[in-house]
């Protein structure tokens, strides 16, 4: 599986392409859907995956969703289970703090996870936003420590990290 990073908006927002063979997910459409549709080029849509609703993660969603007519996956249609769409396959895992709807994408098959702006290379989400919530962002992270050191973590902003340099480097994460 490939992923392609593609920075879109004036908030400089992650949207990722997940590609595999001939299908591609779509993480998180901020902005600039000709962009994005221009890196997609001949593959086929099979689904597009939103961290949370903010609008510089959605700005492009109702675009792209009219223009390969797929279905959207978010907090609202997704429980912390794991699902297969064509080939491939996540499990959700509920990471609530910085939205009350924010979603953790983990592909263990390929040791990734798509975390929004739930953490940060050195950093974690605001909190101090509409439905943001510190107790439930403490949760959050206290969930994600069950997960292995050498997963990489795609943040909705900035760059790349692992799980493991976040547990050493994060304050937020340090000793969880």
């Amino acid at each position: 599986m490939e992923v392609k990073k593609v920075v879109v908006g004036s908030l400089q927002t992650n949207c990722y392409l997940l590609i595999n063979d001939d299908k591609c997910l779509i993480i998180d459409p901020g902005d600039e859907a000709e962009k994005i549709k221009e890196e997609i080029s001949n593959k086929k849509v099979v689904g597009i995956l939103i961290t949370h609703h903010h609008f510089d993660h959605v700005g492009a969603l109702n675009n792209l969703k009219e223009f390969y007519q797929t279905k959207v996956y978010d907090y609202h249609n997704l429980e912390e289970v794991n699902y297969n769409i064509e080939n491939f396959s996540f499990e959700v895992i509920y990471t609530l703090g910085h939205t009350d709807d924010s979603v953790t994408y983990y592909f263990k098959d390929y040791n990734i996870m798509f975390v929004g702006d739930f953490i940060f290379k050195g950093s974690i989400g605001r909190t101090d936003l509409p439905t943001g919530d510190i107790n439930n962002m403490e949760e959050s992270l206290n969930k994600i420590k069950n997960y292995h050191d050498n997963i990489k973590i795609f943040p909705g902003h900035g760059d790349e990290t692992t799980l493991g340099y976040e547990r050493d480097n994060n304050y937020f994460l340090i000793g969880k």
